[in-house]
C-alpha cells in the first residue's frame, strides 16, 4: 500500500510518498490534519478576498457608474481605435492616440450640451420678456386656435376668461413659490455639478482604459479562464458583441431618427430645427421616447406660426420613422450581433433603462444576451 510522509513534503507541500505494508495512524492523522489545514487556508484566503472586493466596490461606488460609463465607451470605439493604432507610429498612439480619441467622444457629448444650453440661455430671454409683457397687456388668444378643427369656441372662452386680462395673468404668475423656485435651482446647480464630476471621471477612465487596453484585455482572460474557464470567456464575448450592438441600436440610430427629423423640422418651417434635431436625437436612443421630442416639436410649430398641416405633417412622419426604427432597423442591429430576440432585446432596454437609468441601455441588453446564452445552454437537449 502507497502512502506518505509528512516529514519529507514534496514541491507542492504535500507529503512526499512512501512505500510499506503497514499504515502508521500517527501518519494518518498528520495527513488529515495536513489536509484540512490546507483547505481551512484556502476558506480563508477567499473569504478575505471576498472582503477586500466588497470594500472596495463600496469605496468606489459613487462613481461605480463612471467606471462603467468609461468601459462602455472603450468597447464601443475600440475596433476603430484599433485600427487607428495600426496605421499610427508605435510610439504615437501611446498616449496620444488615446487622447486624441478620448477628446473626440467628449466633444460628442459635450457640443450638442454647449449648443442646448446656449439656445436655452436666449429662449429665457424671450420668456422672461414675455411674462413681462403678460403682466401689463394680458396673453391674447393665438390665431392658431382658430385653424383648429374642433373646440375652437370652448378653448378660445377658457382662454379669455383665465389670461386675457391682466389681472388674471399676475394673480397666476404671483401665485409660484418664488422660494421653491430658488431652493428647486441651488438643487439643479448641484445636480449639475455633480454630472460634470461624474462625465470627467469617466472620461478620465475611457483614456486609461484605451491607453493600457492590451494590458486590460490580457489580465482581464487570465483572470476570466482561471475563474471560469473557457465559457467565461464566452460569456465576456457576448457582453462585448451586446455592447456593440447597443451602440448601434440605439446610439447611431438615435441620431440617425434625429438628423431626418431636424430636415423634417427645418422643411415645415420649425424654430430651432437643428437643435430641436439634437433633443429628438437624444430621446430617440430610448425606444419609443422619440415622439415626447417629435410631439413638443409640432406644439411648438402650432403655437409661434400657426401652420397646422406642417405640425401634422411632423407628427406623421415622426411616427413612420420611429416605427421603422424601433421595429426594424434597431432589433436587428442589436439582436443580430448577439443573436437576441425582439421581445428579449426590448425587456433589456427598457428594463434597463428603469432600473440603472441611461447605463440600463447598455446593461440591460447585455445581461440579457448573456441570459438568453445561458438558457440556450441549459435547454440544449442532450441525449
Amino acid at each position: 500500500m502507497r502512502m506518505t510522509d509528512p516529514h519529507n513534503a514534496d514541491q507542492d507541500g504535500f507529503p512526499a510518498p512512501m512505500t510499506g505494508r503497514e499504515v502508521d495512524p500517527s501518519t494518518m492523522r498528520t495527513f488529515r490534519s495536513f489536509r484540512e489545514t490546507q483547505r481551512a487556508q484556502r476558506i480563508a484566503r477567499a473569504v478575505l478576498a471576498l472582503f477586500f472586493v466588497l470594500l472596495g466596490l463600496y469605496t468606489v461606488r459613487g462613481f461605480l457608474p463612471s467606471l462603467i460609463w468609461g468601459c462602455v465607451f472603450a468597447i464601443a470605439s475600440w475596433p476603430l481605435y484599433a485600427r487607428a493604432r495600426r496605421r499610427w507610429n508605435g510610439r504615437a498612439h501611446k498616449t496620444l492616440l488615446p487622447l486624441l480619441f478620448t477628446l473626440a467622444i467628449a466633444f460628442i457629448f459635450i457640443g450638442p450640451l454647449a449648443l442646448f444650453g446656449l439656445e436655452a440661455g436666449r429662449e429665457a430671454e424671450s420668456v422672461l420678456r414675455f411674462l413681462n409683457e403678460a403682466r401689463h397687456s394680458g396673453i391674447p388668444v393665438p390665431g392658431w386656435i382658430s385653424n383648429l378643427p374642433y373646440g375652437q369656441q370652448a378653448i378660445t372662452a377658457l382662454w379669455n376668461e383665465h389670461l386675457k386680462n391682466p389681472a388674471d395673468v399676475s394673480t397666476l404668475l404671483g401665485s409660484m413659490n418664488i422660494g421653491q423656485s430658488v431652493k428647486v435651482t441651488q438643487q439643479l446647480g448641484s445636480q449639475v455639478l455633480h454630472r460634470v464630476l461624474l462625465f470627467t471621471f469617466a472620461i478620465l477612465t475611457l483614456f486609461f482604459v484605451l491607453k493600457d487596453g492590451d494590458s486590460v484585455i490580457r489580465q482581464s482572460l487570465n483572470v476570466s479562464r482561471r475563474a471560469f474557464g473557457k465559457r467565461g470567456e464566452r460569456i465576456a464575448l457576448q457582453i462585448i458583441a451586446s455592447v456593440h450592438g447597443s451602440v448601434s441600436g440605439l446610439v447611431l440610430v438615435g441620431i440617425g431618427e434625429g438628423m431626418l427629423m431636424a430636415v423634417a423640422y427645418l422643411v415645415a418651417g420649425a424654430p430651432h430645427p437643428f437643435l430641436f434635431g439634437v433633443v429628438t436625437a437624444i430621446a430617440a436612443m430610448i425606444p419609443f421616447c422619440a415622439f415626447i421630442a417629435i410631439s413638443a416639436v409640432a406644439l411648438t410649430l402650432l403655437i409661434k406660426t400657426g401652420a397646422l398641416f406642417g405640425a401634422m405633417a411632423i407628427i406623421l412622419l415622426g411616427m413612420a420613422v420611429i416605427f421603422l426604427a424601433d421595429h426594424l432597423v434597431r432589433p436587428a442591429l442589436i439582436g443580430g450581433s448577439t443573436q437576441l430576440p425582439f421581445l428579449w432585446v426590448l425587456a433589456g432596454i427598457l428594463g434597463g433603462a428603469e432600473s440603472w437609468s441611461l447605463l440600463g441601455l447598455f446593461m440591460g441588453p447585455a445581461i440579457m444576451a448573456v441570459l438568453h446564452m445561458l438558457w440556450l445552454n441549459w435547454s440544449r437537449a442532450r441525449y
